[in-house]
């Protein structure tokens, strides 16, 4: 919604920067952004504001961000037109995948995809229109465990429990930084209000990480934990639930099935035998156990840090059995399901029960990795690419993916991505891995874009529904992605790039009205007909979603109009039980002793005794730099070095390392990385920390603010043939490195 008064126009928009999706202020003059801060009125955030936010102005008016499509000639990048552009892709694309198969092309898929929903829902599109199965996003980089475990338990990839942390008591939580994520799967602005609620209320915050982060700087307790040994801490939790007959599924007994087969499983993992292998003791393990356990509102939570490790699905499993048999899941105060207005996949089709998910549908060429949600691993791309024979990826696009910088080895792959015969880029900046685009196609600034959020409502710790209106059109000469999406979707179908898009858009709602509206189709689509583009499919999707008008059918219901209409957006309430109507498994049940997931409790059996690594790594993230580009925005840039070895005084003197002196860091296979050494207790003795993102020293580029201070990138020592099995999730953390100083 803007206002005006006088010369200056007042906007209110939501956040794309990161997961919180706080509500923004923001006053312009003369087309010039003269302030950001925290919309007050705002149903969701109520005010909180982080750096991010403020730096929206950096993004909207950085000289780096590309306004013009890039074509490379002798190898370099021209400006080009968008006529340009697309002819040069329709004259390159389709001949190789004509002449070898549709699966020559790949697509990765970056996070910043999430965040526009033009992007996403035409992305999908062009993905059905490819037909290929070579698709790479950075899920596989963070949360596919936490997706793969929610999936086989309760049958949707996006049934995942979140704390409903306004009223908890007791939240534990392993991995997670929320006071620098602003949550993470969990959509949950101003943390530290709500924590310091929490407390205020007699409340507890548990944190459990190899680090001190911020956010166990505001915990009453914090345990560190030696990097992936989560799974045994969790085993040991579970074990003494049943070993001290402290299980308790209250009125989720009847909705359970498989708690029998969870029993046997933990039999061996006695908290006195897991306890060396997690750094914490058997006594402080059975007493976590108990404080859950005896908590009336309490719940369980981790995030990245267990996800990116070799036991990532069997951590994000355990987390919720844990908050199923301490009778904590999907009860006010604990672990629940937020009931999105739009897009959510368990409101629709029949309540409590579904086809489930179902995983290995295919597997990647070389390494035979299975499919999980339609995706390969990311860490498997540039074998793909380099291994000849039938089937060998030809051709690339990337949609706001940066994978050079953001996973292991990127030097391998930024070499395969050199191979390709042609390649696509979707991206604002010419950055680690757009560089090695023949064509980049640039998106508009994010002030130039309608936004309305379409996963993130369906992780938060409250139910909403939220709209943002452009704060200025997009200028001429430049496309909104949704429609760079319908024309590449054109040449794909051989219609061209100078077909009419508006008719392919028709025809693509028409597709989704059908398969929503059936026998009502023409007149679901009259109705919607005054709109084009993701806002057409978000009306549709509002209106036949769980608060909707069914299109008069509920007079009161929501319809985009009424979303828009609500400065604030509009609040749909805390969040309520769900089960066993969000259900979508075959049995009807929530599945707590799926059969991978018990077969996995083997493999960490056979885990147990493995001696302890020396020297392990793990990643970190700052409120101000959650993603690789952010280091091209001044505000979020400046201030100390961020990209700095985190160690811990004692491991500091054993291997001879002064603080603000630089360590050599080294993988298994000789790849190094030096980075400014920072001596801190912070750090868990045997562990260090260099953060995630970083490293942007590599030629071609155009990120000129993070060129000044481009850091080291953590991926570079870590090995892209080691992955979580069951999601092939990448091993970002808990990974042995050695460490020397560096001279």
């Amino acid at each position: 919604m803007s206002t005006t008064t006088q010369a200056e126009t007042v906007h209110h928009r939501i956040c794309p920067l990161c997961e919180a999706c706080c509500g923004l202020e923001i006053r312009m003059a003369g087309g010039k952004v003269q302030s950001i801060r925290g919309h007050e009125a705002d149903v969701f955030s109520a005010g909180f504001i982080c750096p991010k936010g403020v730096a929206l102005k950096d993004l909207h008016e950085d000289p780096d961000r590309l306004r013009t499509p890039l074509i490379k000639r002798d190898g370099r990048f021209v400006e080009a037109t968008w006529d340009e552009a697309f002819a040069e892709i329709e004259r390159r694309l389709p001949p190789i995948i004509a002449d070898h198969g549709k699966d020559s092309v790949a697509v990765t898929i970056g996070n910043p995809s999430a965040h526009k929903f033009g992007l996403l829902l035409y992305g999908t599109r062009l993905l059905r229109a490819l037909g290929s199965r070579n698709l790479f996003t950075a899920s596989t980089l963070d949360q596919m465990p936490k997706q793969l475990a929610s999936g086989l338990m309760f049958g949707q990839w996006l049934t995942v429990a979140v704390p409903d942390i306004e009223r908890c008591d007791f939240l534990l939580m392993l991995g997670a930084n929320p006071l620098a994520s602003n949550g993470s799967m969990w959509t949950v602005p101003d943390f530290r209000g709500k924590a310091k609620a929490l407390r205020a209320r007699g409340g507890q915050l548990v944190v459990i990480d190899p680090r001190r982060t911020e956010t166990a700087e505001v915990a009453d307790r914090h345990h560190f934990i030696r990097p992936g040994a989560d799974a045994f801490l969790l085993l040991g939790m579970v074990h003494t639930l049943f070993d001290e007959n402290l299980v308790r599924l209250g009125r989720l007994a009847e909705h359970v099935a498989g708690v029998d087969a969870v029993q046997r499983a933990v039999e061996d993992f006695a908290p006195e035998r897991v306890a060396a292998r997690c750094g914490i003791d058997a006594a402080t393990i059975r007493e976590l156990a108990r404080s859950l356990a005896r908590a009336e509102r309490a719940a369980v939570y981790g995030r990245i840090g267990t996800c990116v490790q070799a036991f990532g699905t069997l951590n994000s499993w355990l987390i919720d059995v844990l908050n199923v048999l301490t009778g904590h899941l999907d009860e006010p105060g604990g672990a629940m399901f937020t009931k999105a207005a739009a897009f959510a996949a368990n409101t629709a089709g029949t309540p409590g029960s579904g086809r489930g998910v179902a995983t290995g549908r295919w597997a990647s060429r070389v390494s035979g990795a299975p499919e999980v949600y339609g995706e390969l691993p990311m860490n498997c791309l540039a074998e793909e690419i380099e291994t000849g024979g039938d089937g060998q990826i030809k051709a690339a696009i990337t949609i706001a993916s940066n994978p050079v910088l953001s996973a292991p080895n990127g030097a391998r792959l930024a070499a395969a991505l050199d191979r390709l015969d042609f390649m696509v880029s979707l991206d604002i900046y010419v950055n680690e891995t757009s560089r090695h685009a023949d064509v980049i196609l640039p998106g508009v600034s994010p002030l130039q874009d309608t936004h309305y959020d379409v996963p993130f409502p369906m992780l938060s710790f409250r139910n909403h529904a939220r709209y943002s209106a452009a704060v200025e059109p997009v200028p001429a000469g430049q496309m909104p992605e949704w429609q760079t999406l319908l024309r590449l979707i054109a040449i794909q179908q051989g219609q061209g790039a100078g077909a009419d898009l508006l008719a392919l858009d028709d025809e693509i709602t028409a597709a989704e009205v059908q398969r929503q509206a059936g026998a009502q189709s023409a007149a679901v689509m009259q109705a919607l007909s005054p709109r084009r583009g993701p806002e057409r499919l978000l009306d549709l999707s509002l209106r036949v979603g769980p608060y909707g008008d069914g299109f008069g059918a509920k007079p009161d219901g929501l319809t985009l109009d009424k979303v828009m209409a609500a400065e604030g957006g509009i609040d749909l309430g805390p969040l309520q039980p769900r089960v066993p109507e969000v259900l979508r498994t075959p049995s009807g049940k929530i599945e707590l002793a799926p059969e991978s997931l018990i077969a996995d409790v083997r493999r960490a059996a056979a885990d147990l005794e493995r001696p302890t690594d020396d020297m392990v790594i793990v990643g970190r993230r700052h409120v101000r730099s959650n993603n690789s580009w952010m280091h091209n925005l001044p505000l979020l840039a400046k201030g100390p070095n961020r990209c700095t070895a985190l160690v811990h005084p004692a491991d500091a003197q054993r291997l001879g390392l002064a603080d603000g002196a630089s360590a050599r860091i080294s993988g298994k296979d000789g790849h190094s990385i030096e980075a400014q050494v920072q001596v801190s207790d912070e750090m868990m003795p045997g562990v260090i920390s260099v953060p995630h993102g970083w490293g942007h020293d590599l030629p071609d580029t155009r990120l000129n603010v993070a060129a000044l201070r481009p850091g080291v990138n953590l991926n570079a020592v870590l090995d892209e043939r080691t992955r979580d099995p069951l999601s092939g999730n990448a091993v970002l953390g808990g990974v042995p490195v050695q460490v020397v100083a560096a001279s």
